[in-house]
């Protein structure tokens, strides 16, 4: 059985800032410290290059990504069975099957799923009949033989496989015997000499001698310089006759692969359900990417499957949260935003406080859990502080983001000027950059009844490169309308140095909501707002107010 313990992701917004990406991979980490439970930091978008200077310096992995949080087959619990190779007889098929209390049973080479076998095509193995060519049809090997009549090996090969012939039983005179027994058979036969040097005679490719009779020594030696198998077991005739189709491969009685109703671990579930209830399997087997079994799921528990949770971090809008959120269970939301619209089925932590970043939050819970931060923890945490503050220049900038930095500044033994003029020029760095990759930078939606908007920012230190940008965005902004289904683009291109920002506009009446919002002249060509840095508290409010009006 999979009784892995639950995990929860610790996610950020669509195109992640450093904020985003810094307080999930920090708050995980306090929340496992805490609990001693499972909680992963995941990324919603493409990491920017600011970011990644600031993972780089600090040593710090990059979470994974996490492009939605639907159901998939991996949050259903998966039954691990062990399973055999495709030569395993049926007898120790059986045996494996009642062992795990379990119905299926995978046939694998290589941990490759090759087919299925259940109890049910077992229990047919015993009861049907063959005609006496059967054992060669299956390509028996000898080992099975031996092992499934509780044999010994007397001369030849075990490893060969009974390819040809058929099985008899050699209870007549040696006269008889040769009329019936032709060569290649597996002949089964008592205590008689005579029958053994016939058996031999004929040259048949296995002698199985039954009640642990003696074989003469010099019968021996011609059978093994003509290549024949002798097994002696301890059985008799009829129980030989009646055991020996248990050695027969588990491979000639499976159900092979290409016609199994089967799944792949990352399925969703809303995908497969409308399958799963209408086959009347009692367990589908799951397999990965590469074709590798993971284990076999009941319909029940697919029925059943328990939601991914999550905790979202600097963000509360499901237009900038994780695709499929609405098939997920919220645990907590960490955030620094207005109230969105994000709805949860019941009661969670919701904790918002009017700072300018997410991480200020993070360390005061460090702080209130006592839990020491490390250096590396320190670093990316002040990080996100200098980035979101944009240096302490934004007006969401409080005291508390400027001493937690300071703070985080020490215990991480960095120089906050020169850490922020690295990370600054480590993001907006334009070398090899296409529209889209610069657009998506950092780029987040929201919606005023019907009317859903997106503003995009990029912050830089140099005038001439925030120039080449508006070059490079100006003729993208209409695609990324048209691919984000939004009626309106904003995208504000911020010079940290001069405290401003130039605003680039896109559809029907985008430009004039930009005017009215901020009062401008009407004939205004370029927007260039002086001492605006902040969406969320600058831009974001204003352009929301005017559109409601």
């Amino acid at each position: 059985m999979n009784n892995k313990t639950k995990q929860t992701y610790v996610i950020g917004h669509k195109n992640p800032d450093t904020d985003s990406i810094c307080s999930a991979i920090a708050y995980a980490h306090l929340k496992k410290e805490i609990t001693g439970e499972r909680y992963s930091a995941r990324r919603a978008g493409q990491i920017n290059e600011e970011t990644q200077y600031v993972l780089k310096r600090f040593q710090m992995r990059a979470p994974k990504l996490l492009p939605d949080v639907k159901l998939q087959l991996q949050d259903a619990e998966i039954n691990k069975i062990e399973g055999c190779g495709p030569n395993v007889s049926i007898k120790r098929a059986w045996e494996l099957l009642k062992k795990q209390k379990m119905k299926t049973l995978p046939i694998l080479e290589n941990d490759e799923l090759l087919g299925i076998i259940t109890a049910g095509d077992i229990a047919s193995s015993y009861m049907d009949i063959y005609d006496n060519t059967i054992l060669a049809g299956a390509k028996t090997q000898y080992s099975n033989i031996i092992d499934t009549l509780d044999g010994t090996l007397i001369t030849g090969d075990p490893e060969k496989y009974f390819t040809k012939g058929k099985v008899s039983i050699g209870a007549s005179s040696p006269d008889l015997m040769t009329e019936f027994i032709a060569p290649d058979d597996l002949v089964i036969l008592g205590n008689r000499y005579e029958s053994h040097s016939c058996a031999i005679d004929i040259n048949v490719n296995c002698i199985i001698v039954c009640q642990n009779a003696v074989v003469s020594e010099v019968l021996v030696r011609r059978a093994e310089s003509q290549g024949i198998v002798i097994i002696q077991t301890p059985y008799d005739t009829f129980n030989v006759a009646r055991l020996i189709n248990q050695s027969i491969p588990v491979k000639h009685f499976m159900t092979p692969k290409d016609q199994l109703c089967k799944f792949y671990i990352d399925d969703y579930i809303d995908d497969i359900r409308e399958v799963i209830t209408k086959r009347t399997f009692r367990e589908f087997p799951i397999l990965n990417k590469q074709g590798k079994l993971q284990g076999f799921v009941s319909r029940r528990r697919v029925m059943n499957v328990s939601k991914k949770q999550v905790i979202l971090v600097d963000h509360n809008e499901r237009s900038q949260a994780v695709d499929g959120l609405e098939e997920a269970e919220i645990m907590e939301i960490i955030d620094h935003h207005r109230l969105g619209n994000i709805e949860t089925a019941g009661p969670v932590y919701f904790r918002n406080q009017p700072v300018g970043c997410t991480a200020t939050i993070v360390y005061q819970m460090y702080q209130e859990h006592g839990v020491e931060i490390t250096p590396q923890y320190a670093g990316i945490l002040c990080s996100a502080i200098i980035s979101d503050t944009l240096m302490f220049r934004s007006p969401t900038c409080t005291a508390i983001d400027i001493s937690t930095a300071e703070h985080l500044a020490q215990i991480a033994d960095v120089n906050m000027e020169e850490l922020s003029a690295a990370m600054f020029k480590a993001g907006s760095n334009l070398e090899g950059k296409t529209p889209k990759e610069l657009f998506y930078r950092d780029f987040k939606q929201f919606r005023v009844g019907d009317m859903q908007f997106g503003v995009g920012q990029i912050n830089s230190m140099d005038a001439e490169e925030i120039k080449k940008m508006k070059e490079m965005l100006k003729d993208y902004l209409q695609k990324a309308l048209r691919d984000n289904r939004v009626d309106m683009i904003f995208f504000m291109l911020t010079n940290i140095m001069t405290e401003s920002s130039e605003i680039l506009c896109c559809g029907q009446n985008a430009k004039q909501i930009v005017i009215e919002a901020f009062d401008l002249p009407e004939d205004s060509e370029e927007i260039i707002l002086k001492k605006v840095v902040s969406r969320k508290k600058q831009v974001v409010p204003l352009l929301m107010s005017t559109l409601q009006h």
